[in-house]
């Protein structure tokens, strides 16, 4: 068990909630079918991710503790994933990242990030459920 989400994803709980090994395995499995292509079997990203495609875009980053994801709080991953990262991040920029409202209901997308997050050692699971909390 990993505590891992804040109220802002599971509305009326306590600011931390333990998820279940049953929606781990649920997240693994969404994450295999659905993201793995792109972002890596293991959470490992594409290469040179931090450099930018001949597109222009950057390459998709890792999930696993080398990327960036354990910097963002709760509410913004999930955004991400819901509606894709060029709407979060507005200005015109361009992204590979689809969104996926349309392909994952609201406790796939849960289930997702609670794997990636299962994944990673305590110190960047500390420091994410800080940023999600405002500190």
């Amino acid at each position: 068990m990993v505590a891992l989400f804040s109220d802002r994803l599971f509305p009326g709980t306590a600011s931390d909630a333990v998820v279940s090994a049953e929606v781990i395995a649920q997240g693994r499995q969404v994450y295999a079918d659905q993201c793995a292509a792109c972002h890596g079997a293991d959470l490992e990203g594409q290469p040179d991710w931090r450099s930018p495609l001949p597109s222009g875009r950057l390459p998709a980053p890792p999930h696993d503790a080398s990327g960036h994801t354990w910097h963002h709080p709760d509410d913004m991953l999930f955004r991400i994933v819901k509606k894709g990262t060029a709407a979060i991040v507005g200005g015109g920029y361009e992204s590979d990242m689809p969104a996926f409202a349309d392909v994952l209901g609201d406790p796939e997308i849960r289930a997702v990030l609670a794997y990636i997050k299962s994944s990673w050692p305590e110190r960047e699971r500390g420091y994410q459920q800080a940023v999600t909390r405002g500190e």
